[in-house]
């Protein structure tokens, strides 16, 4: 996977001067060698930390050795000073992790380390310098607890870092009526992420002095790889390879100082009259390689996409929650088969962005409801370039990271899946169950304002990116709850 952080974790030993150093070293190289067996290299600083002086030394060692995602363990109680500046004076992210006591025998006096007090102090000396740091959810294990709580931080941290290098790169405005994929950037830059805005035009006059790239032909034909017998409409190929050469070429061009890109285009309704198809496809290869496209000018989108991009290291899509699932497909093929109410269920669509791995016989066809204002009653011509195909089962997470009208941030996580039901419809889409949806849709996505995009990850990555996000700053981090816990808005005699 392209355009995301590349993790090289490191380890601190932290050591307060009345416990011995020797027992912070010694549950050091204990979870450094659990984590090597288990998950791969990890550096561990040899100089342990006691004093200032000590973190000024480790933190020198760990920056030489490349290490852009660190944790600081205490083995003892730990010294609340060095420990914390050590934090703060690493450039990337932070967790912090504490030993549990070993087995002790008959006694339990020269082995103690009191790790567990130690974090307490730790997280006080966190908040009053104001230093940002991951926590797991119990952070006092053994040796091999803390290797298991290190491999849960590695996806969190490189969607910090992800974030902290990238720039949202968008094709505008927005299409009429669409005010719900605009929203405040100025959150954008409170996380750090930066953003290009640019109209149509320049994408139309990139587009054109495309025309006549030598490398169109090779791009053609991996996409005729990638299509096999979904290649249905193969006269559309050459202005599809010219428009990912353009973006691509546009990417490297204004990366400037930022190392990850993603995009936010707009798609229609003047791209295809101008452009002659629509972008669907080339929407889709994007977003397989890690640089997510999200459609209709959707900069939060982008930004959620781009955070499970980082999390997963896989493809992601953005999807319109969109229609209810009818009552004949829930009779006939989920009731009774599945554990889902019908309001638990739901399509999530789009025209054509998902990409081919994710999709059952992905084909390329025409955007319908495009055709029938477009071009009615003809041939399809300037609406082809969708990627269809009912997306695969399997376990996803529905998320989205959002800026209120007010400059607020707000998200959502939700686990659940796709379901092995045929939607009989077209474009990418599937038939989404998550546990209680019907709730958490009108007390969580109408109540809180969201729009109508969410981002998917196909994989179950609620941890992970709840992490990430509370990380970040984000307040309000929602979530499906279950039966019996209401939500504030929720009315209990309903």
């Amino acid at each position: 996977m392209k355009n995301i952080p590349v993790i090289k974790v490191g380890i601190v030993a932290v050591s307060r001067d009345c416990f011995p150093m020797s027992l912070s070293e010694s549950r050091r190289k204990a979870c450094a060698e659990e984590y090597r067996a288990k998950y791969g290299e990890i550096f561990e600083a040899p100089t342990v930390v006691e004093n200032e002086l000590d973190m000024k030394k480790a933190l020198e060692e760990v920056k030489a050795a490349g290490v852009n995602a660190l944790v600081v363990y205490l083995g003892n109680f730990g010294p609340e000073t060095s420990e914390t500046l050590l934090a703060k004076y690493f450039d990337g992210p932070v967790m912090f992790v504490a030993a549990a006591e070993d087995e002790c025998g008959p006694s339990l006096c020269d082995s103690r380390g009191d790790a567990y007090c130690g974090m307490l102090n730790a997280s006080y000396n966190l908040a009053l310098r104001g230093i940002k740091a991951y926590i797991p959810e119990y952070p006092v294990g053994t040796a091999p607890e803390v290797a298991d709580m290190i491999a849960e931080f590695v996806p969190v941290a490189r969607g910090i870092l992800g974030l902290a290098g990238l720039k949202i790169i968008t094709f505008g405005p927005r299409p009429q009526d669409f005010l719900a994929c605009n929203a405040p950037i100025k959150q954008l830059y409170n996380l750090g992420v930066e953003i290009e805005e640019n109209s149509e035009l320049d994408l139309f006059e990139a587009y054109n002095k495309h025309g006549d790239d030598p490398r169109i032909a090779d791009v053609i034909k991996d996409m005729e790889a990638e299509l096999g017998e979904g290649n249905k409409m193969a006269g559309i190929l050459p202005k599809l390879a010219q428009y990912e050469l353009t973006l691509l070429d546009w990417a490297q061009a204004h990366k400037g100082e930022r190392e990850y890109i993603a995009f936010a285009n707009k798609c229609w309704p003047a791209f295809q009259t101008q452009f002659g198809f629509v972008p669907c496809y080339v929407n889709s290869r994007l977003t397989a390689q890690g640089i997510p496209v999200a459609c209709e000018v959707d900069i939060y989108g982008a930004l959620s996409e781009y955070i499970g991009t980082c999390v997963t290291e896989d493809a992601v899509t953005l999807l319109d929650i969109n229609n209810t699932v009818p009552g004949d497909i829930f009779k006939d093929e989920i009731e009774g088969k599945f554990p889902y109410t019908q309001k638990d269920t739901f399509m999530g669509f789009h025209c054509g962005n998902t990409a081919a791995c994710k999709v059952n016989k992905p084909t390329m066809k025409y955007q319908l409801i495009m055709h029938r204002g477009l071009e009615p009653d003809v041939e399809p011509d300037i609406t082809r370039g969708t990627l269809e195909g009912d997306i695969k089962p399997g376990e996803i997470t529905f998320f989205r990271l959002q800026s209120t009208a007010d400059a607020k941030l707000r998200a959502y996580v939700a686990e659940g899946e796709v379901l092995p039901v045929a939607t009989r419809s077209f474009g990418s889409i599937g038939i989404f169950a998550i546990n209680e949806m019907g709730r958490f849709y009108r007390h969580v996505l109408i109540n809180d304002n969201y729009p109508h995009h969410g981002a998917v990850a196909f994989s179950h990555a609620g941890k992970a990116i709840h992490s990430v996000l509370t990380y970040m700053g984000v307040e309000k981090v929602s979530f499906n709850q279950p039966k019996g816990m209401l939500y504030p808005t929720e009315n209990p005699f309903a």
